[in-house]
């Protein structure tokens, strides 16, 4: 199985958000190289909210190329086996923390935006990773700033895609 049979897959399975997800799939199913930031007409990318519930706190980031307070994520890799790979693969690199393990039940939310040309759209396969206890986080060259933020002051620095993100993410953990 290759990563663009995988992500249709997890997209069938996941429940939430119908007609968003038949965006998703219908993309798919019209670009077989809508993996990947190649394909204009956009393509999926993968991300993960790192959260540490025993400490009631998620780390963001700040964004190099937007400014904004971001969950980690981007861009599938041909070496991704998954979507869930890419999200792992993508959170370790931008947390500097190892060890991170996603919350079972597949994503939490789809998150589709408007990028700049040549491409339109990512269309954002997003899922929560944990912390482990002992975590460490080591800021990459790809953001301005790492932090860690109280799940109630998500909603001061971040858009409105990281706080619904946050706020499936509880309701996943609950």
């Amino acid at each position: 199985m290759n990563l663009h049979d995988d992500a249709v897959l997890v997209l069938k399975g996941y429940e939430d958000q119908p007609e968003l997800r038949d965006v998703y799939l219908d993309h798919l199913a019209e670009h077989p190289d809508g993996m990947y930031k190649p394909c204009e007409a956009g393509h999926l990318t993968s991300s993960a909210l790192v959260i540490d519930p025993s400490r009631g706190r998620v780390l963001l980031t700040l964004h190099k190329k937007l400014g904004m307070w971001l969950q980690m994520g981007g861009h599938c890799e041909p070496g991704d086996a998954t979507v869930e790979a890419a999200a792992l693969r993508e959170a370790a690199e931008e947390s500097g923390i190892a060890g991170l393990t996603l919350l079972p039940g597949g994503p939490v939310r789809l998150d589709r935006h408007p990028i700049p040309a040549p491409c339109h759209w990512h269309l954002d396969v997003q899922y929560a990773a944990l912390a482990p206890a002992d975590a460490v986080a080591e800021i990459s060259e790809e953001s301005l700033d790492l932090r860690w933020f109280a799940y109630e002051d998500v909603a001061g620095v971040a858009d409105t895609s990281v706080v619904e993100l946050l706020k499936g993410t509880l309701a996943r953990l609950a």
